[in-house]
């Protein structure tokens, strides 16, 4: 056993691990140790920049849920956009569950967005269903405001998959993108241009959101394909 590994199950929460293996049913749950995310992220902290971190970046893959988590805290502060998307990279294709790729936020990423426009058009049309849900969160996360266009989410609706952290991932990527830019988006679901689940899960998600009014609300139950 590794040192980090050692200091992980030193973090275990064997209650929080039973939560956390119904959570994550991609995930072998042999390979789930139980730390809680606060005690991850200080964790994270306390390696910053040290040896010992850099070390484990380089170690692909790992061997427990935890020690992929404990990863993408790590890379959260990178300044660099070339070495945050080089490290993303080699991360991805590792990765399998929401968890994993949802808590991946890159400073790097978040300082220079437009440079990540062609790493995210390539995850888009990969094999691996973690690496195109990270896709979709990028674009929901970063061009949703004031960089939003409209090939953005032209880009997410050509996105055809039967993977369900796929699917649930557009739903949310359109409902948060009816919360902030409803006319350019209720489109899609006026012409039907989502695949039936993503349609009707996404109207779901948006009647559930406070970002929505009562009146868009109401509207959007009229749109529910039987």
């Amino acid at each position: 056993m590794t040192e980090i590994q050692e200091k992980l199950f030193a973090l275990q929460d064997k209650e929080y691990r039973a939560g956390s293996v119904k959570l994550n049913p991609t995930v072998d749950p042999d390979t789930i140790i139980g730390v809680r995310i606060p005690a991850l992220r200080a964790l994270a902290k306390e390696l910053k920049d040290t040896d010992e971190a850099i070390a484990f970046l380089a170690c692909l893959p790992h061997r427990y849920f935890e020690e992929y988590q404990l990863h993408t805290f790590l890379l959260a502060p990178v300044k660099d956009f070339d070495e945050g998307a080089t490290q993303v990279q080699r991360l991805l294709p590792f990765l399998n569950s929401w968890a994993q790729t949802d808590s991946m936020r890159i400073k790097a990423f978040d300082r220079e967005p437009e440079r990540l426009l062609p790493n995210i058009e390539n995850w888009l049309i990969s094999d691996h269903a973690y690496t195109v849900r990270y896709a979709i969160l990028c674009l929901m996360n970063l061009f949703l405001d004031k960089r939003f266009d409209e090939e953005y989410p032209a880009m997410v609706a050509a996105v055809h998959s039967e993977e369900y952290y796929v699917r649930m991932m557009q739903a949310w990527y359109f409902a948060t993108a009816l919360a902030k830019q409803y006319d350019s988006v209720l489109p899609y679901l006026t012409e039907r241009r989502l695949d039936k689940w993503v349609h009707n899960k996404t109207i779901q998600k948006a009647v559930e959101s406070y970002r929505i009014t009562d009146e868009q609300k109401i509207h959007l139950k009229t749109l529910r394909q039987r």
